[in-house]
């Protein structure tokens, strides 16, 4: 252990006031300071280039929350979010925490059943989406009687309000609304192994916590430019798209594209002053396989890799190319990070690193006792006597799951690993069955139930599977209904019913037809097994 990383943990206290909001005592402060600071450095598909200062974000988000509360939404009720990285984004985030109403985000990529059931599930109020999205929501309104307002930001579209009219129309709010450190502030949906996705919610004090992901893994600097490319719809755009940035005064970079591509991405770090990147182990995996050593990294000094455990050979590769080392980090939905190769840690290739300062983390076995060192055992963080800043509050509406998550003085992340004798993870598994693809986490149940209502099908499990590029992939076991029989065309069928039907990045990518599943007396169906035979 350096000394430098000792005295940092030694010393760390967290610390957060009984009230705290992020727009008001982060963004406008640092809008006050110089209200002509870069914010977001903005770029779409076609080079349009668009700079946003955070006095711009401030006005705007004052504009924003000023237009909702005179649309009657309340501090506390629920706002949904279906758009990509477009600015509207950053600004309705902001608007809803200064107005103390609980966001949640989403994929762009939800389908309408999805976003019903993300909206009753959550009894929100209201619903900001693009062109793109309007008759997903449309489609299903009926079946939500809760929304009373709707938001549309590029353009018009019957029985929406026009976001940009009425931002420009609606004068900024003045008085600052006040929102406790431990209130309500955002939801975010999390893929669990049964059921539905499981409501996660963060108070306003989960801001505060991201200050550990900010300057001690993302190593952030106010003259910094930051880019990380990660879908809005996910709490890892929270940590590395929003709070760790700006609470470091980092400006954002956005690369606004439909999808990715490898090389116009690659381009950016000539052309613009990136100084520190963040992607998902799957974009690194795309990343090397081009030649670097055409590509000019220009300010380039920093880089991190989050979501699944990253492959020591890819670090290598990017290292040899760019002279810079790919520091993994690890965290949740329901935290901030946790653990990480931090600048002042020597990074061990294939480890999760160190605990972050503030986190108390270990191994520890069933009974919540704390196992040894090279022992395999449960990630948990010790929540007793000091819960740190940034583990959510639970699981809304489950107290039961919510409770099932911590043991004595431990709360238990459900994943496995093993610590070596300097205190480095080492990531061995998943307790649950949760599949980790490409930096997404996709339910089997999910998977599942939408499988089953194809006519074909009489019975699924969903497994991951490994994949060299996007780590794992959803593979699909299918017993098939009587008078059907498996082909190459079926399988085609299915998956594009499962497109159809729930997000597209959910769907199979392996099919496999048997003629029975794995279950166990009392009739569960044994994915353990199913997986097992997968990655062996």
């Amino acid at each position: 252990m350096s000394s430098s990383y000792r005295e940092i943990v030694e010393q760390f206290v967290w610390d957060c006031p009984e009230f705290f909001n992020f727009a008001t005592d982060v963004i406008d402060d640092w809008a006050t300071q110089d209200p002509d600071k870069l914010a977001i450095l903005h770029v779409d598909s076609d080079g349009t280039e668009r700079h946003v200062s955070f006095g711009d974000m401030s006005d705007r988000s004052r504009r924003l929350t000023a237009a909702l509360l005179a649309e009657g939404v309340k501090q506390g009720e629920p706002v949904i979010i279906v758009l990509g990285r477009q600015i509207a984004w950053w600004e309705s985030v902001t608007a809803c925490i200064r107005g103390g109403f609980l966001y949640s985000p989403g994929t762009t990529q939800l389908a309408p059943k999805d976003l019903a059931y993300r909206i009753n599930a959550l009894g929100a109020v209201a619903v900001i989406t693009d062109q793109a999205n309007t008759g997903k929501f449309d489609g299903v309104a009926g079946d939500c009687p809760t929304v009373r307002t709707r938001l549309v930001i590029d353009g018009y579209s019957q029985g929406w309000l026009d976001y940009q009219q009425l931002i420009a129309s609606t004068p900024p709010l003045h008085e600052n609304i006040q929102t406790r450190a431990d209130d309500t502030a955002v939801c975010f949906f999390t893929s669990g192994t049964t059921g539905n996705p499981k409501m996660a919610t963060h108070n306003h004090a989960y801001a505060k916590g991201h200050i550990t992901t900010g300057k001690y893994w993302l190593d952030l600097k106010p003259d910094d430019l930051h880019w990380n490319i990660s879908d809005t719809g996910w709490a890892k755009a929270a940590w590395s798209s929003y709070y760790g940035p700006w609470l470091c005064g980092a400006a954002i970079f956005v690369h606004h594209t439909p999808g990715f591509d490898v090389d116009a991405s690659l381009a950016m770090f000539g052309k613009y002053p990136i100084s520190t990147f963040c992607g998902a182990p799957t974009v690194y995996r795309m990343l090397v396989q081009r030649d670097l050593s055409a590509v000019d990294f220009g300010r380039l000094r920093h880089c991190v890799g989050a979501g699944e455990p990253l492959n020591p050979e890819v670090i290598e590769i990017w290292k040899r190319a760019t002279g810079m080392i790919i520091r993994d980090g690890y965290g949740q939905t329901e935290s901030v990070i946790l653990c990480g190769n931090m600048p002042m840690v020597e990074p061990r290739f294939g480890s999760m690193g160190k605990p972050m300062p503030g986190i108390d983390l270990a191994v520890i076995d069933d009974e919540g006792n704390e196992l040894p060192r090279g022992e395999e055992g449960e990630v948990a963080i010790r929540v007793k006597p000091i819960r740190p800043l940034g583990l959510f509050e639970g699981y809304r509406g489950e107290p039961e799951k919510t409770a099932e998550c911590f043991v004595g003085d431990w709360y238990k992340t459900r994943d496995r690993a093993l610590v070596d004798e300097d205190g480095y993870f080492w990531f061995v598994g998943r307790s649950d069955d949760v599949i980790l693809s490409a930096g997404y986490r996709i339910g089997p149940f999910e998977v599942e139930s939408a499988l089953i209502e194809h006519p074909a099908v009489a019975e699924s499990a969903v497994v991951a599977s490994p994949d060299p590029d996007r780590g794992e992939v959803v593979k699909a076991f299918v017993v098939l209904a009587p008078k059907f029989s498996g082909s190459d065309e079926l399988i085609a069928e299915l998956q594009t019913h499962c497109k159809q039907v729930t997000a597209p990045y959910k769907y199979p990518r392996k099919i496999e037809f048997v003629e029975s599943l794995p279950k166990t007396v009392s009739g569960k169906i044994r994915r353990v097994e199913l997986r097992a035979r997968e990655w062996q």
